[in-house]
């Protein structure tokens, strides 16, 4: 890692394959830090034949898993397919300390136990959507070990405090008074320094983590590299068409998803957001998305292209045949009002009166709450023994149903009496 000056690079020329990977790197991403820097880094690839260093660093904080998370992955796969060198960096170094992006309180540092725990899950995530064999995976404490305390003062002199409270985070903590501890200020200096390291070329990161990966394009200029290029990714839109893709708002699809689960619930997002999904998780090229658009402008079923796209991510987390099953499980269930086959059973008890129809359902467990129940049925979408009810005062007797809630949720229900 030298600490001389950068040369000035030589200029090479920009050719079509060039703007035509490109336009695939920009397509989807939420902000790109510099893009004249990176078309010439790419032409220069193209030139030399030394592919790029593709950087993305990950802190193995929880084993989240689900399809919001591969947004960034899809992109460093587009990378790989442009014959660039991914690097997945887990930072179990940077873990310990605790990422304070976006918080107003110091986060809880997690154990050595946890770090590798989780580090397996990313692991095993990633490999569902990049090339493994393609894939450099690095830890980060291979370097910040062995910097120790003399390196890490000398690393710490290179940035100043005031740089750090630019950060919207800090600065609103400094402001109200709010504790921010030593380790937390030293958080973007370290993942900062990977990038050194690695002397990556681009590196990628969710929007809130944009002042890190600027904190590693400044460095690398102090260590005489050439800054890397930066690309930041959006949030994935979830199953509601509203919020970002979330656990906590039950409008996600885990990448564990059962095929026809995973199917189904790519298949109920809107036409609209449909677009949006191709461009974050899809690996299409431009080409072939811009020829779907024109084939629905044309005439083609929007629900047609929906089909291949719930393909496209089923075979992507299972398989093929995975995909086409999942595909004739839900034209059987939906085109032709077929009940899918080994749906769940359980029984429940009721007075003799019988059981108000959204108790009935909630208790079933297909909605977490009664008055979610009660704008199922308002809104047409509570079914029993494939008859639409919408009477909320509707009152069950005991006897066996078939209950079904929506599009894809689907039970047998033995009511007996108490």
């Amino acid at each position: 890692m030298s600490e001389t000056a950068t040369a000035k690079p030589e200029k090479f020329p920009v050719t079509p394959e060039v703007k035509k990977a490109m336009a695939l790197i920009k397509r989807g991403i939420d902000t790109l830090l510099m893009e004249e820097d990176l078309e010439q880094k790419l032409a220069r690839s193209a030139a030399t034949g030394k592919p790029l260093r593709v950087k993305l660093g990950l802190d193995p904080t929880a084993p989240d898993i689900h399809l919001g998370h591969t947004v960034v992955l899809n992109k460093l796969r587009q990378f790989q397919n442009l014959g660039h060198k991914v690097i997945f960096l887990i930072g179990d170094f940077t873990s310990a300390i605790g990422d304070p992006s976006g918080r107003n309180t110091t986060r809880p540092p997690l154990t050595r136990e946890q770090i590798e725990t989780n580090a397996k899950t990313y692991l095993d995530q990633a490999s569902l959507v990049l090339d493994r064999e393609k894939t450099e995976v690095r830890y980060n404490s291979e370097w910040t070990n062995e910097l120790g305390a003399d390196g890490l003062i000398k690393l710490a002199s290179r940035y100043t405090l005031a740089r750090l409270l630019e950060r919207d985070d800090f600065s609103k903590r400094y402001a109200e008074n709010a504790p921010i501890a030593m380790h937390e200020l030293l958080y973007p200096l370290m993942q900062g320094y990977d990038s050194v390291a690695l002397e990556s070329d681009v590196e990628l990161g969710g929007s809130d983590q944009r002042f890190n990966l600027l904190v590693g394009r400044e460095l690398q200029r102090q260590y005489g590299q050439e800054p890397q290029c930066i690309i930041t990714m959006p949030l994935l839109v979830g199953l509601d068409g509203t919020n970002k893709m979330s656990k906590s708002k039950h409008n996600y699809i885990g990448i564990t998803d059962k095929p026809d689960d995973m199917f189904g619930k790519v298949m109920s997002i809107s036409d609209e957001l449909m677009w949006n999904w191709y461009d974050l998780l899809s690996l299409k090229s431009n080409e072939e998305i811009d020829q779907l658009k024109t084939d629905c402008l044309n005439g083609r079923n929007p629900r047609d292209v929906k089909v291949l796209l719930a393909k496209e991510i089923v075979e992507r987390f299972h398989s093929k045949e995975d995909a086409d099953k999942a595909e004739a499980e839900f034209n059987n269930r939906f085109r032709h009002g077929a009940i899918p086959e080994n749906i769940p059973e359980i029984t429940m008890t009721c007075s003799e009166e019988g059981l108000p129809f959204p108790k009935f359902i909630k208790n079933s467990g297909l909605v977490p709450t009664t008055s979610e129940a009660n704008r199922t049925i308002q809104q047409g979408g509570a079914y029993l023994n494939g008859d639409r009810i919408t009477d909320r005062t509707f009152c069950v007797k005991p006897d066996t149903y078939t209950l079904q809630v929506g599009k894809r949720k689907w039970i047998r229900v033995n009511l007996v009496l108490e």
